[in-house]
């Protein structure tokens, strides 16, 4: 037996929440009601301004719903609230329901307990969602089966039974996200860390908090990327358990990925240096890319050839609705 199967014994008769019906959690209902699991929905929506195929889905299927202005009360009547990414963690209503015992996860944290394979995280304040897929593009152009989401794409906790111990997870993560995470991925990246979402979390240190869960319960035999261009992140380097692996731009590091003074992308450890892929070849514009390249390599070095690396770097064509090449008028 799974562990995702196990998993879905042990609850099959608690009666589980699920606050919003966004991208994370609308397949997750569906698999869990499909489990014939007690099912709410909560969302502070009212009826009518619910979405009504929705609604009367959910409702065939068994699902009740709490809508309108108090549509958290119902939560300390069940037995597992899964929060939305958008729902902050430490909200007055979910901290009192966490202290009247109920258990209070999310799609991501409880994905992490049940995956059966490897995970690469990432995250930061900019360039995940690119490094992310840049990621899970080398481990495909490798021959990988690779699963992306989290931040970005699906819910993977729905597919999670789908999943071999040989595939690959691929998860973006944000602070939201992270805040309540007490699992690390396998190999971890942070690429930066600047000032952002402070209106949510008040403080620059509890941003700085939420993005060092990422690497905070990481073990041993565990890989950590972080960039050394960037202050906030590269001090993180002391929660590193396993092996560091750093980035740069502006010099060489130690182990790890930087730019040459040739425009080469380099990989270095234990004093020698191997030579990539020149940032002109790369089809992605900017140099913030080229930074996003150099995360993604030190990440997946020694899993990926670079023969992988440099067929992504000269064909990949850019996350949807970042800089894209539209087309050229007079040489422009």
């Amino acid at each position: 037996m799974t562990k995702a199967q196990r998993y879905f014994m042990e609850i099959k008769d608690k009666r589980v929440a699920f606050i919003g019906t966004g991208v994370s959690h609308l397949e997750l209902i569906k698999l869990f009601l499909s489990k014939g699991i007690r099912c709410v929905v909560c969302d502070k929506k009212t009826e009518d301004e619910f979405d009504e195929l929705i609604y009367e889905e959910l409702s065939a299927k068994g699902c009740e719903f709490s809508l309108g202005e108090h549509y958290l009360d119902i939560i300390f009547n069940c037995d597992i609230v899964f929060r939305t990414p958008g729902m902050y963690y430490n909200d007055e209503t979910i901290t009192k329901a966490r202290k009247a015992g109920v258990a209070i996860t999310s799609e991501m944290e409880t994905f992490f307990d049940l995956c059966p394979c490897k995970i690469y995280g990432v995250t930061g304040s900019d360039g995940k969602t690119t490094t992310t897929t840049l990621i899970s593009e080398m481990l495909k152009a490798e021959g990988k089966r690779v699963h992306i989401g989290g931040n970005i794409g699906k819910a993977l906790l729905p597919i999670v039974e789908t999943m071999s111990d040989s595939d690959v997870a691929v998860v973006e993560l944000s602070s939201f996200q992270l805040i309540s995470m007490r699992q690390s991925p396998n190999v971890a990246a942070i690429t930066n860390i600047t000032p952002n979402h402070l209106n949510v979390h008040g403080t620059m240190e509890e941003y700085i908090g939420a993005k060092a869960n990422l690497i905070a319960h990481q073990n041993g035999y565990s890989r950590t990327v972080l960039n050394e261009d960037n202050e906030e992140t590269i001090k993180l380097a002391d929660l590193v358990r396993g092996k560091l692996v750093t980035f740069s731009l502006k010099h060489p590091v130690q182990t790890g990925t930087y730019l040459n003074d040739d425009g080469m992308l380099c990989y270095t450890e234990k004093g020698r240096t191997t030579e990539i892929v020149h940032k002109d070849d790369i089809r992605i514009p900017g140099i913030h890319n080229v930074a996003n390249y150099l995360t993604a390599i030190a990440a997946v070095w020694g899993e990926v050839s670079i023969q992988s690396i440099v067929q992504v770097a000269k064909n990949f064509g850019g996350v949807e609705h970042r800089i894209e090449f539209v087309r050229e008028i007079d040489g422009v």
